[in-house]
């Protein structure tokens, strides 16, 4: 595999797990006590943190392409495996 194959398959990996992180992340104004600022949605996070979000996103995704590649690299689960049809 070419190093650009890995750098864009590890972006999809961290796009993906961004919107894994996301929910997590996101709070609602009224589990964090305190006063939403006039005109604010009430499932609108109360304080946002786009660093914590983006380490989170870089420690799971690091963690999945790290799977995925070791997968690749060793075959541990193949496409012939998960060719139902073809049995």
């Amino acid at each position: 595999m070419s190093w650009k194959t890995v750098v864009a398959i590890y972006v999809l990996f961290w796009v993906m797990s961004a919107f894994l992180v996301l929910p997590f992340e996101a709070r609602a104004v009224l589990d964090q006590r305190s006063d939403p600022v006039a005109g604010q949605e009430a499932g609108a996070p109360a304080v946002w943190r786009p660093q914590r979000v983006a380490i989170w996103t870089t420690i799971v995704a690091t963690t999945l392409f790290g799977l995925f590649y070791a997968n690749y690299v060793y075959g541990w689960v193949t496409v012939a495996m998960l060719d139902v049809m073809c049995r």
